[in-house]
């Protein structure tokens, strides 16, 4: 147990030398996206190979006893698409191996650990050169790191590992070395704004809980990351949760909050394993509790797990759900500083925001202003998906252009594409397209354009997507994620669903465009919740810059991404067929006639899209006509 400030100092004193004292660390990346691909084997494997090394020790012990090896298991190490990752690291030389499999394993420990050689093979490459280590990648020497900066450096589950990252240094200055206002102030003047999608100032909510009248008050986190494609919030609770409950108890201290309560989705099984593990070790030190560190201050700490509800990122309904309700939003005001969980004063902010607070309170407020843009200070993470070369989980600083992050950090379109769009925001968002390359990412900014940072999700599109199709998509996931409660949102998403779904069927008309633009208008101006208000972004956005692409679809009956399925046609190309029939003998429908050795030929009306004529044709003499 931790019973003062004294025996934590000294305590992280010696995790700072323990760390330093390895010979060799074998950091093995453990974030969601590498456990798919498998790397808990390849830390086993490690483990296992280290165990049968003589001179080799797993548990620190003086060096004259061997050599010091220790495997551990990070968050996220950032080029999600390469896993399994491995670090391998030698006091500050780093060697980062990518896609590493079983049986790279004894290659990379006998030439890399015991030895000073390079696995070339396994290193990442673009282009034409070779790239050793992490901070040398393009994709990630672009970035500017400050939530996601212990990700893939420690160990995610170690406490003693965060204390020899600086880990608890700004909760101290806090406790020992501040006044909650004082706090209060440093954050608002910081001019950090909520990164869950709203960009509220977190300082301005700060005081305003700190000013009720009501004692009893809360600190809650949303960790409810319900955006298709968006993983920043998971990948900060897997890869650092000593960070966002460092963030969290200073929240606490700041507006006088005994209780701290992160709501985490469900479909976040890594992110709750370790937040439940820390929280436990702080416990367990006496970090979290009652009186901590000697003080008056006390913090307890509670995890809820969500049931999937894409709605439960709004705060009013989140905090129903950690109630025990339905998840379902209420009419403002009061709102939640005034009214929030148990009716009484809460703070809520997101994973990110509360991950930024430890760094703002020990470098102050300047610093964390010459970072961003002046109404949008700091940095922002994003996950980086799609048609792009390099997907992943970045950050970079507010104002940053999109140009910069897919061509830059991204690495460009994938296959030699031609960008088309990017969707950001996730569905609550809208497409920007090339004309908007060159725009800075702030909260301010994009909202001229008809789209929103949201939590961070960048979906990067080329020129094979439909745009219509992907209005249909994001409708189809608001619509169906829909609370219910309010009429526009309810009905008025329905059938904006319904005239979509009719336009990719080809039976679209063009007074189906008005009346998409009227109900979208609508559903925007009278929703209940922000999550109803930004539901139909996407469908504004694409109709605005894309509407050429409705119109084909429903004045020629053409997509011309040959996506949408009702649209397309499949046709035998004479010139390639050998009549061998092998494309009859596989549809499911008799729409492919012939004779042998002559072209065949597939009926449209009987057709029914399949592709197995496509697929099964050894000869490529099938292809699709828009």
């Amino acid at each position: 147990m931790i019973e003062n400030r004294e025996e934590l100092l000294k305590i992280s004193e010696a995790a700072k030398q323990e760390l330093t004292s390895y010979d060799c660390r074998i950091l093995v990346c453990s974030g969601t996206g590498c456990i798919a691909t498998g790397s808990h084997k390849i830390y086993d494997e490690f483990v296992k190979i280290a165990k049968d090394e003589p001179g080799i020790k797993l548990e620190f012990a003086p060096h004259d006893e061997g050599e010091h090896v220790g495997i551990k298991k990070t968050g996220c190490q950032g080029v999600c698409e390469l896993g399994p990752l491995v670090r391998i690291q030698k006091g500050d030389k780093v060697i980062q191996y990518t896609k590493v499999q079983l049986e790279d394993c004894k290659e990379i420990f006998d030439r890399s650990v015991k030895g000073d050689d390079i696995l070339e093979r396994l290193l990442y490459k673009q282009k034409d050169t070779a790239y050793v280590s992490p901070d040398e990648i393009p994709f990630i020497a672009k970035q500017t790191r400050i939530v996601l900066e212990n990700c893939g450096k420690f160990d995610a589950e170690s406490f003693d590992e965060y204390l020899a990252s600086g880990g608890f240094t700004a909760f101290q200055k806090a406790l020992f070395e501040m006044k909650p206002e004082d706090v209060v102030d440093v954050v608002d003047q910081s001019g950090l704004r909520g990164r869950g999608g709203g960009g509220f100032p977190t300082g301005r909510k700060w005081k305003q809980v700190a000013r009720q009248a009501e004692k009893d008050r809360y600190v809650v986190c949303n960790g409810d990351e319900g955006d298709p494609g968006a993983f920043m919030d998971g990948s900060v609770m897997e890869g650092d949760p000593y960070k966002l409950i460092e963030g969290m108890m200073i929240a606490g201290y700041a507006v006088g909050s005994a209780n701290g309560y992160i709501y985490v989705r469900a479909e976040y099984p890594n992110s709750v394993a370790r937040l439940k593990h820390a929280i436990a070790e702080l416990e367990k030190r006496h970090m979290l509790g009652d009186n901590i560190l000697g003080t008056d201050f006390s913090f307890h700490m509670h995890i809820n797990r969500g049931a999937g509800a894409f709605v439960c990122g709004e705060g009013s309904a989140l905090t129903a759900s950690i109630e025990g309700n339905r998840g379902m939003p209420r009419v403002k005001p009061p709102r939640t500083v005034e009214k929030g969980l148990w009716a009484k004063p809460t703070v809520l902010n997101n994973v990110e925001t509360y991950a930024n607070v430890p760094k703002i309170v020990l470098q102050g407020a300047d610093w964390y202003r010459s970072i961003g843009t002046e109404g949008t200070p700091g940095t922002k993470t994003f996950s980086l998906t799609g048609s792009i070369q390099n997907t992943g989980l970045i950050e970079v600083p507010m104002g940053t252009t999109l140009r910069e992050i897919i061509f830059d950090i991204g690495g460009g379109l994938k296959d030699g594409g031609t960008f088309k769009a990017v969707q950001i925001g996730g569905p609550s968002g809208g497409c920007l397209t090339e004309q908007h390359l060159d725009v800075p990412l702030d909260f301010e900014s994009i909202k001229k354009y008809g789209a929103i940072v949201g939590s961070g999700g960048l979906v990067v599109m080329d020129d094979n997507t439909c745009m219509v199709e992907v209005a249909r998509f994001f409708m189809s996931f608001t619509q169906r994620e829909s609370c219910g409660k309010c009429v526009p949102c309810r009905e008025g998403t329905k059938r904006m669903l319904e005239i979509l779904e009719k336009i990719v069927a080809g039976k679209g008309e063009m007074e189906d465009l008005d009346r998409l633009q009227e109900l979208a208008e609508m559903v925007k101006s009278m929703a209940l919740c922000g999550l109803g208000k930004s539901a139909p972004l996407p469908v504004l956005s694409t109709l605005r810059t894309f509407r050429d692409e409705y119109e084909e679809h429903i004045r020629d009956h053409k997509c011309k991404a040959k996506v949408c399925s009702a649209m397309r046609r499949f046709v035998i190309n004479p010139e390639f067929c050998k009549g061998c029939g092998k494309c009859a003998k596989n549809c499911p429908v008799g729409a492919i006639t012939g004779v042998r050795k002559e072209c065949y030929h597939i009926d449209p009306n009987i057709c029914i899209k399949c592709e197995a004529c496509k697929d099964n044709c050894a000869f490529d003499a099938v292809y699709i006509e828009a």
